[in-house]
């Protein structure tokens, strides 16, 4: 089996944007199969997904993908750094991957390169320049754009790459393809008409977040997602599984902090400096999401890692358990797929039999001997149980035992 593209993706959800990206990836790669490696019930910025991780597989596999697997919620709610290393090491894992498309603000490889290699290597001299700004009281990925800016002399064609969330992660993506020393090599293709988190509209291009917000408000996104995704959308919608935001748990997340002593609040991952007893003294005072994050942020802790830091609290997600996943290869949690996607997990199971392949959550609970992989799957389902929770119609657990594979044809 040849021509084996990848794609790393939240999805959330999978619009026009995507399908773009998708066929342009195909054509330049010239790739026979397609795997997406998406996010599951909660995403990297410290949200909620809109929708549940098989309804945003099957949005993938009809728009051409042949296998959709999970990224453990581990990884999918942590630093850009961690969320990249972990879909990496999924995919070195399958040993038959050939590419790997992501999409870039700046649309060339070469300058995302430069500064990848720049990071992987860290010289001496750009560890103290980050230290050195990290104690100016910004935040660390400042800091370290800051560190990089003078270290490369200011240069304008790096300023831009490091300007753009996007162009960030794709240099994380390829600072892990060379950390694992990965045979797959990495394209990327320019995001157009639609910037991370813009709320524009442009010749049927949207931004995620710009799909959502439009959700939210009752109106009609027919014109800027695959039509297959408005059916799936809106047959969400009426069930009522639509999960706005991450204050629909604003209660579970008060709640968790409030029975969390001091000594658990440091240990939640990104915790760092005193912080949890800002963020013990805001759960005890305040009872909206809204007024905790604002009451907790900083020049230095942003409020997207302040949203990761409650889910950690939410998902019972441990510094010792964010340690514990930079250490393993992840299992492969397969969502959905057609059938060039069943192809494709025989070919993982011919090529590399020793990877963890999981069809049925039930049996590779009962029968893996890996305490620490059946943690990290622990946590899957416990996102979804609470997951469920923020649904306004058959709010049930265990879904992650009882879910059947989705299948298209």
């Amino acid at each position: 089996m040849s021509g084996i593209l990848a794609v790393i993706s939240e999805y959330n959800p999978f619009h026009n944007g995507h399908l773009k990206h998708l066929a342009y990836s195909k054509q330049l790669t010239k790739a026979d199969f397609s795997i997406a490696i998406i996010t599951g019930n909660f995403v990297q910025r410290g949200d909620t997904s809109i929708v549940d991780k098989w309804t945003k597989a099957e949005m993938a596999l009809k728009a051409g993908f042949d296998i959709v697997i999970e990224l453990p919620t581990i990884y999918a709610i942590s630093s850009a750094e961690n969320f990249a290393e972990g879909a990496i090491k999924i995919l070195n894992s399958l040993g038959i991957v050939d590419y790997l498309s992501f999409g870039s603000e700046l649309g060339e490889i070469s300058p995302l390169n430069d500064l990848a290699n720049l990071l992987y290597k860290e010289p001496k001299e750009l560890s103290l320049l980050i230290n050195q700004y990290v104690k100016t009281g910004i935040s660390y990925p400042k800091a370290r754009e800051t560190a990089l800016m003078q270290f490369l002399g200011n240069s304008p064609r790096h300023k831009q790459a490091l300007n753009s969330p996007n162009n960030i992660l794709g240099i994380e993506y390829l600072k892990a393809l060379k950390k694992y020393k990965s045979p797959i090599k990495p394209i990327t293709i320019k995001r157009e008409y639609s910037e991370h988190n813009s709320t524009t509209i442009k010749k049927g291009i949207a931004s995620s977040t710009a799909i959502r917000t439009l959700i939210q408000k009752n109106k009609n996104i027919h014109t800027l997602v695959p039509f297959e995704t408005y059916e799936l959308l809106e047959k969400q919608i009426q069930e009522g599984k639509i999960i706005s935001s991450l204050a629909v748990f604003e209660k579970e997340i008060i709640y968790a902090l409030r029975r969390m002593t001091l000594s658990e609040i440091a240990s939640l991952p990104d915790v760092s400096e005193g912080l949890e007893n800002k963020i013990k003294m805001a759960a005890n005072n305040y009872n909206h999401l809204d007024e905790l994050i604002e009451n907790i942020k900083s020049k230095r802790f942003t409020q997207s890692r302040i949203q990761r830091i409650l889910l950690y609290a939410l998902l019972n997600i441990s510094q010792k358990d964010m340690n514990g996943s930079r250490k393993i290869v992840p299992y492969v949690r397969i969502l959905g797929f057609n059938k060039h996607g069943k192809k494709i997990v025989s070919a993982i199971a011919k090529q590399n039999p020793k990877t963890h392949v999981i069809i049925s959550v039930k049996k590779f609970m009962e029968n893996t001997p890996d305490i620490r992989l059946q943690n990290m799957l622990a946590k899957d389902i416990l996102a979804t149980n609470i997951y469920t929770l923020g649904y306004q119609n058959n709010p049930i657990a265990n879904l992650d035992y009882t879910h059947k594979i989705v299948e298209v044809e």
